[in-house]
């Protein structure tokens, strides 16, 4: 079963300096049955204005991955942490028994936009903990390159502590690839940006597509897409 959300149906929260949609409730937009999928808890599409951002603010037993497509993202937290990413580096924060953070733009003329999720954690009552990751944007094309999952590779594959994996990729014109999975799990899909088909469905930019009950999953594009792949529980 393919459930698809068009990117215009998504809720907007617009602050005017920054611009977010919601694939999930989230704050103070909550939609019953819309609250997750799977382990997954949120994703929010953000738009931050130069220098602005999030100041200090707590989270707990989370699983946090954020993924940045445009400028420069920079990350402090009271576990002393202090990082800067941009396209090609991913963030992992496992809130878990609690941390605070902030994250702001970097830059004073550049809009910074990223995509942040959440997802419930393998356990309660984890030790806090932070870090950052680098994947080669060259290698996405026709490939589904993992940047996060259960085992994580140290500078490379972020380490969630949930049993899942975040795939990046990229279709020229006219490309394809298949994925499979073992029966009883679930994709979620997400274009990033151009025109994907999924199993027939032709999903655009910012579409996205919960997959359950479909073990192989053949991808194409007559355009060029770059796509976000979640293979979940």
């Amino acid at each position: 079963m393919i459930r698809i959300q068009r990117a215009d149906d998504r809720y907007l929260a617009d602050h005017g300096w920054l611009k977010s949609r919601f694939s999930f409730s989230f704050a103070d937009h909550y939609d019953p049955d819309n609250v997750k999928f799977g382990v997954m808890r949120v994703l929010n599409d953000d738009s931050i204005a130069p220098s602005e951002g999030f100041g200090m603010h707590p989270h707990r037993e989370m699983e946090i991955v954020t993924i940045v497509l445009k400028g420069r993202l920079e990350h402090k937290d009271s576990l002393g942490n202090r990082a800067a990413t941009t396209w090609g580096g991913i963030q992992r924060m496992s809130a878990g028994t609690g941390i605070f953070h902030s994250e702001y733009n970097s830059s004073d003329e550049e809009q910074l936009e990223l995509l942040q999720m959440w997802f419930l954690p393998e356990r309660r009552g984890l030790t806090p903990s932070y870090e950052t990751t680098a994947f080669d944007p060259g290698e996405l094309r026709g490939r589904l390159v993992p940047v996060a999952s259960s085992e994580g590779v140290a500078g490379k594959v972020a380490r969630v502590h949930q049993d899942m994996t975040i795939y990046l990729s990229e279709l020229g014109a006219g490309e394809s690839l298949a994925f499979r999975q073992p029966a009883g799990r679930r994709i979620f899909l997400f274009v990033l940006e151009g025109e994907l088909t999924a199993n027939g469905e032709t999903l655009h930019r910012r579409d996205a597509a919960r997959i359950e009950g479909t073990a192989e999953m053949s991808l194409a594009s007559t355009t060029g897409a770059k796509l976000m792949l979640i293979d979940l529980p």
